[in-house]
């Protein structure tokens, strides 16, 4: 089943814009605590507006926790994830939930011109599913009992 959206869409649709962000050589206890201030569970990694990586909880629990590192002592950069699956703007949702689902990542860093300009989530990419759905299921409800045609 083909998943109609693109990647701009949903963008458009989320309650704000800002993109959370931090560098690389800041410490993991700095990463940890704006992803609390900010409710998010993930940040990419920016070096000169330059996407590098990207910061997770997983990559906390992972690599500082289970490790037995100081997430004081530790730098972005010794455990970010550096190589970062990305979309653009005009990518379809279906790309974006293929992405997820095989790589097995929970966020998705938006470039345009290599630039970063949003991040997806799987909470997002599931919202936009199921907004779909309710619509296409409306819809056809519509059309049964003869309040509008289906479109």
């Amino acid at each position: 089943m083909e998943i109609s959206g693109t990647v701009s869409a949903i963008l458009a649709q989320k309650k704000t814009s800002t993109v959370w962000s931090i560098e690389p050589d800041a410490t993991v206890f700095q990463a940890i605590e704006l992803m609390s201030q900010k409710n998010v569970g993930a940040l990419p990694v920016l070096e000169n507006d330059r996407l590098v990586g990207i910061i997770s909880e997983r990559d906390y629990t992972r690599k500082v926790i289970l490790k037995g590192r100081s997430s004081k002592e530790t730098a972005i950069r010794e455990i970010m994830t550096d190589t970062v699956e990305t979309v653009s703007p005009n990518d379809s949702v279906s790309k974006c939930m293929h992405i997820i689902t095989q790589e097995r990542v929970r966020h998705l860093p938006v470039l345009e011109n290599s630039k970063l300009i949003g991040m997806l989530s799987i909470g997002d990419l599931l919202k936009w599913i199921i907004s779909v759905q309710d619509m296409a299921i409306d819809n056809l409800e519509r059309f049964v009992t003869g309040s509008e045609p289906a479109i």
